[in-house]
């Protein structure tokens, strides 16, 4: 028979793989944002993250969980990951605008 502490380590053990999941998932953020500012792509794709929030809203109905909650996540993963594409792209500006002084 399971109790609250089994399932406490459960969720415990769920998390953990959540951050490690999303630890990943920066870092290939990261490495998008370097890409855009390379190459002068603008750090927010509109188009993208539509299509994402319509693919993590069909994958929340698959596995039983409010779509909505799954969009307002994303929402601000995708938040978190605009800014920081924002700020490499800006250093990536002034690192260009330096070396030509």
């Amino acid at each position: 028979m399971e109790d609250l502490s089994d399932y406490r380590k459960s969720i415990d053990n769920i998390d953990n793989a959540i951050i490690a999941m999303f630890a990943e998932r920066f870092k290939v953020t990261n490495k998008v944002g370097i890409f855009k500012a390379k190459n002068g792509l603008p750090a927010k794709d509109i188009e993208r993250e539509d299509s994402q929030f319509t693919r993590i809203a069909e994958l929340a109905e698959t596995y039983g969980l409010d779509p909505e909650f799954a969009k307002d996540f994303l929402k601000t993963v995708i938040d978190r990951v605009v800014s920081n594409h924002v700020t490499i792209a800006n250093s990536y500006s002034f690192e260009r605008h330096d070396n030509t002084l």
